[in-house]
């Protein structure tokens, strides 16, 4: 009877961590506050026109109701990108329209972070948490390359790096939400990945104990050169243009097809060579990244802005890892 009785109790709080689960997450609409959103804003917009110039087109691509944004990832833990997607969606489609963003389960431990996190829109990044926004009808900000691509080398500042993962596209599509692809060019330049570190960070079995798939090498300033994640570091001055894409609207949808592995990565690979697409003829324009500031500040100095580049391409071919056949 001993072990039995084990097994009902364990069965009961594995039923009430579901239940508290679930509730936390219907919750979470609802711990946004417009005001926290507001003052955090308005006390970023400067430093974001200081540092970053940014330019956001595209808004008119957001769509009325439910949808999934997905959005390429930079600068590290520094994420320019989050802030001025937020201020320009919210100055100029309203709050109603302003994304829930899909947070790291690490992010959302520490209590006094989480809180803010939570008024501001941060949801935990776990299927339940979408469901709770796409039932009220809101939208969802998703980054799938995380960690992977906000800490890619500077070599891949013009690449779209989601790895191996796929939820978000079975996320859309177990849904039935359009998806809305967000490219910004230029905000990885603010500072210098010179190796993601990925090697390292498995052999030190970091995706395991934390969830965390790199362990860079970063020339930032004031630090120099760090190991691991860098502290808070003063960017380099660049441009950034933010995109948002024509929605994509899967033919399929439900559990039947977001189970269907193929059909999910052929999904994938149509969001990618979109958002590649995108960054590709972003990255090319002259007013965007470090060399657009310079040109823009001090036209003579053109040939500084040259000289930087080809000397950061320099570092990165010296730094360069032999690529597999």
């Amino acid at each position: 009877m001993g072990p039995r009785r084990h097994d009902d109790e364990t069965a009961r709080n594995d039923g009430a961590s579901v239940e508290a689960e679930s509730a936390a997450s219907s919750s979470f609409v609802d711990l946004r506050d417009a005001d926290t959103v507001d003052h955090v804003l308005d006390a970023i917009r400067p430093w974001l026109k200081r540092f970053f110039e940014p330019q956001v087109r595209g808004l008119e691509n957001l769509p009325e109701g439910a949808a999934l944004l997905v959005a390429n990832h930079n600068a590290g833990l520094l994420m320019p990108d989050v802030f001025i997607l937020g201020d320009a969606i919210l100055h100029q489609r309203g709050v109603e329209h302003l994304p829930y963003a899909l947070v790291h389960d690490v992010i959302l431990r520490i209590p006094k972070l989480c809180t803010l996190m939570e008024k501001l829109g941060a949801v935990r990044a776990h299927a339940s948490g979408a469901d709770s926004v796409f039932s009220a009808g809101k939208k969802v900000l998703v980054f799938p390359g995380g960690d992977l691509e906000s800490m890619r080398s500077y070599r891949d500042r013009h690449r779209i790096v989601f790895g191996s993962r796929r939820g978000y596209v079975r996320l859309a599509i177990r849904h039935g939400v359009p998806l809305v692809p967000v490219v910004t060019a230029g905000a990885h330049e603010a500072f210098m990945v010179i190796d993601d570190g990925a090697r390292i960070a498995s052999f030190l079995h970091l995706p395991q104990w934390l969830r965390v798939n790199v362990c860079p090498t970063v020339l930032s300033f004031p630090w120099g050169l760090t190991f691991g994640f860098p502290p808070p570091f003063v960017p380099v001055p660049t441009r950034i243009v933010m995109e948002f894409l024509e929605p994509i609207h899967f033919t399929r949808t439900g559990e039947e097809a977001a189970l269907d592995a193929a059909y999910v990565e052929a999904c994938h690979a149509e969001v990618v060579q979109a958002m590649q697409s995108a960054l590709t003829r972003l990255a090319a324009r002259k007013d965007v990244g470090v060399r657009a500031r310079i040109r823009r500040r001090w036209a003579f100095a053109e040939p500084v802005g040259v000289w930087a580049e080809r000397t950061a391409d320099r570092i990165m071919a010296w730094t360069a890892h032999p690529q597999p056949a």
